[in-house]
């Protein structure tokens, strides 16, 4: 019986240097299942493309000559609101990095890094994992708590005594990195149960999305960062 392949991850490449452009593109569409579908040097060019595209995942430099990465990123969300942002930069700033994941880039790749790594990155974070290390988690995480207070620690805490046995399951494989498939599979239930305990948990704790649920459980103990 025909097997229906599926359609290719579509990415962007947001970098201010061409020749890095051209050479990522060539690298990643010799890649099966991925393609670029647009190349941009600024914020304008990234706006309009992203927009016009709606990719799945953009990569974006933090460095972009006379504009700051870190400023675009949640344009470019607002444009492509489906789209997942991966940081792929040579700046070793921590501070930035931190801003860029606060911002809502899912992914974090240093340019040093083998381009094998990159296209992990963008299939990790194309199923809704996120691909950040361990020290910058911890960074953005102290960063957190030093902003939350007593009272909002005590809020959080009531939050928390109102989820369910399963909720707390649920919450857990989230942090691993389990879509809401292999999510069900792990629980036997159905992809719909999934989706009602997430619709749940969100409006229990007030996060907006998977990303904001992730960090919420490594902070509060709730999941167990990746190795």
């Amino acid at each position: 019986m025909f097997q229906q392949q599926e359609a290719p991850i579509r990415i962007m490449i947001v970098d201010d240097h061409p020749i890095f452009r051209t050479g990522l593109q060539m690298i990643i569409e010799s890649h099966a299942g991925m393609h670029i579908v647009g190349k941009a040097a600024d914020r304008a060019g990234a706006i309009e493309i992203a927009r016009a595209e709606q990719p799945d995942i953009i990569l974006l430099d933090l460095d972009l000559g006379n504009e700051r990465g870190a400023d675009v990123l949640p344009e470019l969300i607002e444009a492509a609101p489906d789209a997942r942002v991966i940081v792929l930069t040579g700046l070793r700033d921590p501070e930035q990095h931190q801003e860029g994941v606060l911002r809502g880039a899912m992914g974090l790749v240093l340019k040093e890094k083998s381009i094998a790594i990159v296209l992990k990155a963008i299939e990790k974070v194309h199923a809704g994992e996120v691909w950040l290390d361990r020290t910058l988690i911890a960074q953005i995480l102290n960063t957190r708590s030093h902003r939350a207070g007593s009272t909002e620690q005590s809020a959080e805490a009531a939050r928390i005594a109102t989820l369910t046995k399963r909720e707390l399951q649920v919450i857990q494989l989230v942090g691993g990195g389990l879509r809401n498939k292999a999510l069900a599979e792990h629980l036997s239930i159905s992809e719909a149960t999934v989706r009602h305990h997430l619709t749940s948990i969100f409006n229990k704790l007030g996060v907006a999305d998977r990303l904001e649920l992730v960090f919420y459980s490594y902070r509060h103990g709730l999941a167990e960062p990746p190795e």
